[in-house]
């Protein structure tokens, strides 16, 4: 690369850091008003939900923006069940239980026309360890990287079933050597995506072009023009009146004042949660528990709450992972379920429902379980503030009954961490402080298991494990509205939140 050239890179990259400009909800260039005739000439306009929080770093969640705008890529990506497939890796096998060889692909070039190596996948992964944060997803993972011929070599400290799902996270995406300095990284015109980001306008928008060079399938579109818009009615105005093409989130307060048929649901690994206190208090009794799981009518929830754009909760896991709810009909899952105590009778039992406000819709979630669970024969003392004021309290056991709307799957694509950070005797966010031997035997035999069928089964075993103490009545499983225009093609609709605009997605005639 010229010295000139890597002058233009480095001016690009001063556009990453944050600018104090105002948030505009309109000045999107629209392909639909570009009058393009044929797939190939138009740009695709694209309100985001969150300005950067991290000048677009990808060791930071700033990589899942640059994931769903095609741009920074990995060497794994998941199918929607989460197995593992190739992306800058054509294949991989395990050496033994702690060492796995990885084939890097070869004919690919960054943005800026250097070359995909074994060295430049070190690299970055090797940044990505040294990162202080760390990337979330190497979080308590000891792991070394080395290059060897056209593969590169990861070793980890203990055995690691998941590691190919771990490298699919966009916090592990590739880029080119060009993009780390003493000052951060720059995603800027060093990926390997179908579209290149060309220009970041701090908090207001990223414009990026299709790269004719691409190893796969040539973008359809020309481009991608971002804008940031924080403000929920403006986004659902940008849709409305066509100045946006796509467009994230569109609250559910706003669906209304948009064409149905622009609006998409897209089911979200996200579970909402009445968290009951195991260790202390009235729900240390099971059967007390389970006279609240009895209490609690979740379809009036989803009616009244969220106007029926959620999904009522048969387990823990929702359909955003497709496979989980074929397990719930076996022997194994029906039987343990089958085993849990029968309700007690409650009359004037005080409990405390602590919840927070972060989330609009959890007091309104909190009102309507107060009248169920008093319906029921408790007697309930609501408490409600700011998360960052009340979580302490609630991983403390302080309450008796917790709401709280949970990711139920991680950056690795898999559950299993969730289960065991929310219901192991160990687990670092125990809201229910649940310690039943069954049930982290359940959940270590699942973390131990190599991914695919297998995994699946035994993370719904797990499932059963914990539905059977009670400990966590799930309530419901979110969606969220994605907004399209009528010409738009193709756009990804995913739960994990990686793809949005891909080399497919294009505006018809």
């Amino acid at each position: 690369m010229t010295a000139s050239r890597h002058a233009r890179r480095r001016l690009l990259a001063l556009a990453l850091v944050p600018a104090a400009l105002p948030l505009l909800s309109g000045c999107f260039s629209s392909g639909v008003s570009t009058g393009a005739a044929t797939p190939g000439d138009e740009r695709i306009s694209v309100a985001m939900l969150q300005p950067p929080r991290s000048g677009l770093s990808p060791l930071s969640d700033d990589a899942f923006k640059l994931s769903r705008w095609s741009t920074a890529e990995t060497l794994v990506v998941l199918d929607p069940d989460g197995t593992p497939e190739p992306a800058l890796a054509t294949g991989w096998e395990r050496v033994d239980d702690t060492t796995w060889r990885f084939e890097v692909r070869s004919g690919v070039t960054f943005h800026n026309g250097d070359a995909l190596t074994a060295a430049s996948v070190v690299n970055s992964l090797q940044h990505a360890i040294d990162a202080s944060p760390r990337p979330r997803i190497l979080n308590g993972v000891d792991m070394t990287v080395t290059a060897d011929g056209d593969a590169v070599v990861v070793t980890t400290a203990v055995a690691d079933p998941l590691l190919p799902n771990r490298l699919s996270s966009p916090q592990l995406a590739i880029l080119d050597d060009d993009a780390y300095s003493d000052t951060g990284v720059s995603p800027v015109g060093t990926g390997t995506g179908p579209f290149e980001l060309t220009a970041v306008d701090g908090i207001v928008g990223a414009t990026l072009d299709r790269y004719d060079g691409y190893w796969g399938d040539t973008a359809l579109a020309a481009g991608i023009d971002v804008r940031f818009v924080p403000d929920g009615t403006a986004r659902a105005a940008a849709l409305r009146t066509g100045d946006a093409d796509i467009v994230e989130a569109v609250p559910a307060g706003q669906a209304a004042t948009v064409d149905d048929e622009l609006l998409h649901e897209v089911a979200m690994p996200r579970t909402n949660t009445l968290y009951l206190n195991a260790e202390s208090g009235p729900f240390a009794d099971p059967a007390v528990r389970a006279a609240a799981r009895a209490a609690i009518d979740r379809a009036a929830i989803v009616s009244s709450v969220y106007e029926g754009r959620a999904d009522i909760a048969a387990g823990l896991l929702g359909p955003a992972l497709p496979w989980a709810a074929a397990y719930r009909s076996e022997p194994g899952y029906t039987e343990v379920l089958a085993a849990r105590p029968a309700p007690a009778a409650v009359s004037g039992i005080p409990i405390t429902l602590g919840t927070f406000t972060d989330r609009a819709e959890l007091p309104e979630v909190a009102v309507i379980l107060e009248q169920q669970l008093e319906a029921a024969g408790f007697v309930v003392q609501q408490d409600v503030r700011e998360y960052q004021f009340i979580e302490a309290d609630a991983l403390d056991g302080k309450f008796d009954a917790f709401i709280l709307s949970r990711a139920t799957v991680l950056d690795s694509g898999d559950p299993v961490a969730y289960l065991a950070s929310d219901f192991t005797c160990t687990g670092g966010f125990s809201i229910s402080q649940l310690c039943v031997p069954a049930v982290d035997d359940a959940i270590s035999a699942a973390a131990k298991t190599d991914a695919g069928t297998d995994r699946q089964r035994a993370t719904m075993a797990a499932e059963a494990r914990v539905l059977a103490t009670d400990a966590a009545v799930p309530l419901l499983h979110e969606r969220v509205i994605q907004g399209e225009s009528a010409t738009v093609v193709d756009a990804a609709r995913d739960p994990r939140e990686r793809l949005l605009v891909t080399a497919k997605t294009h505006l018809a005639d």
